[in-house]
């Protein structure tokens, strides 16, 4: 029985688990938005937002606090000078779920979480891709 035992198993032994939680909060800080089940986003939900809120307050502590989950440097460095700086006036709620369709295989429900103003954190203004065009 499981009783007293927090959080979803996702059909898959604790360090698979652990491994695909891990790898969705990386995507989802390198693109900013990501396709996943349901189920899946609420966890992954229930582990980014803390990690942001860490990064709102760039100290050694926490840098090393979020290197325990996201263990890849470039992305440490892009939470805590980007992401981090952008939500520091936010209280809460970085990031939100929005509901897209079911998988035609399992039917399992398909959303898209992403970062709140994920247009004003991840686009590029116009200029920008105009100067990166003429570069080429």
């Amino acid at each position: 029985m499981r009783h007293r035992k927090k959080g979803k198993r996702l059909g898959r032994p604790s360090g698979h688990r652990k491994a695909v939680i891990k790898n969705l909060a990386k995507q989802l800080i390198m693109h900013g938005r990501i396709k996943t089940t349901l189920t899946k986003a609420k966890i992954l939900r229930e582990i980014i937002e803390p990690i942001i809120t860490k990064a709102k307050n760039d100290s050694l502590h926490n840098r090393r606090e979020v290197a325990k989950i996201i263990n890849d440097k470039n992305l440490i460095r892009k939470l805590f000078s980007e992401i981090g700086l952008f939500f520091k006036e936010r209280k809460g709620g970085y990031t939100r779920i929005l509901k897209f369709k079911n998988r035609p295989g399992d039917n399992a429900f398909v959303v898209f979480i992403e970062f709140v103003d994920y247009d004003k954190l991840y686009k590029k203004p116009e200029k920008e891709k105009e100067k990166e065009k003429e570069k080429e």
